[in-house]
């Protein structure tokens, strides 16, 4: 009889030990899942984690950004530390720059930044001898305008492409549903938002790899543009993207329109964009912005009055 009892005693602990080893399993799982940018990353990271307080820190002015001139803007060069290079590749930061040279006029790039985007299948232009240009929109998170532009888009018969980051697919999945069914891009703008050479090799496949496992899941499809968040790259996060199946889509156009609290009316969005059309233009609008929502119309017709059309963001990838 005691021995009966003691075997089913140890049977009973045997069984509590294996339940509470199988939760503390599960619970360290799930801690981990909501750490990695993965598919389950994906559905529980939160907007107000991310940081959008600036959009773009390259240079986008006409020959000036906060004053300092354009050839004394050198912190394009400015390096991160204690990331392991992988294949050789130079890891030094990298920031998107545009120097706008008004309207008709293809502007001036970071100096060697062309060269090096094209080296890896990246783009920001495409053909200068053509009227067309192309149009895309920067959607970290929603601010209330992207339907409105969608209506634009429909009722104009113009496609663009919308860069989209985790919480937007999480919380949005309305406007990225319409976006597809109504035959625009939808382009991967990473998880987190975070600058992309400060991540590990690893880190920076899970933030693109990890969003588009989701919006697959999804709408069938996979994302193959790829907008680096802050326009801040590097080549070794040029080659690790290009590697993973992504072109990297940088733009010839853009202006400070990222910030919710400066709003300059629809004439302001107007006259930025239309002093600058240029053959091949590849515009960055954020959809954030109630100026830009509230011209785009305005945009679409008076680009086209002035001989301009609307392409589709795909033909860049057959232009490289």
């Amino acid at each position: 009889m005691i021995k009966r009892r003691v075997i089913r005693g140890a049977i009973v602990l045997t069984i509590m030990l294996a339940l509470l080893l199988s939760i503390r399993f599960l619970a360290t799982r799930e801690q981990e899942n909501l750490k990695l940018p993965d598919m389950g990353g994906v559905f529980s990271v939160r907007l107000e984690n991310l940081d959008f307080t600036t959009e773009i820190t390259g240079m986008l002015s006409d020959g000036v950004i906060d004053e300092v001139p354009y050839e004394e803007y050198e912190d394009v060069f400015a390096e991160v530390e204690a990331i392991p290079v992988s294949g050789g590749y130079s890891n030094k930061v990298l920031r998107w720059g545009i120097l706008r040279k008004g309207y008709g006029e293809t502007p001036q790039a970071d100096p060697g930044a062309p060269e090096l985007l094209a080296k890896y299948g990246g783009v920001y232009l495409g053909d200068t001898s053509k009227k067309v240009i192309y149009l895309t929109f920067d959607e970290g998170y929603e601010n209330g305008y992207t339907s409105k532009i969608l209506d634009v888009l429909r009722d104009n018969n113009v496609k663009a492409v919308f860069f989209i980051t985790g919480p937007y697919l999480n919380e949005h999945e309305d406007l990225v549903r319409r976006m597809v069914e109504e035959g625009h891009v939808v382009g991967n703008h990473t998880v987190h938002h975070p600058s992309l050479p400060s991540l590990s090799d690893k880190e920076l496949e899970e933030e693109i790899l990890g969003l588009d496992r989701a919006f697959h899941e999804k709408f069938g499809i996979n994302m193959k543009f790829l907008r680096p968040p802050k326009g801040e790259y590097s080549e070794r996060t040029l080659a690790i993207t290009q590697k993973l199946g992504y072109t990297n889509l940088f733009w010839s156009f853009a202006y400070d329109d990222w910030h919710r609290d400066k709003i300059r009316g629809p004439q302001y969005a107007y006259d930025k964009v239309m002093n600058n059309l240029h053959n091949g233009a590849v515009l960055l609008l954020h959809a954030v912005s109630k100026d830009n929502a509230d011209a785009l119309d305005m945009i679409i017709k008076g680009a086209r009055e002035r001989g301009f059309e609307f392409g589709d963001v795909n033909d860049l990838i057959l232009e490289k």
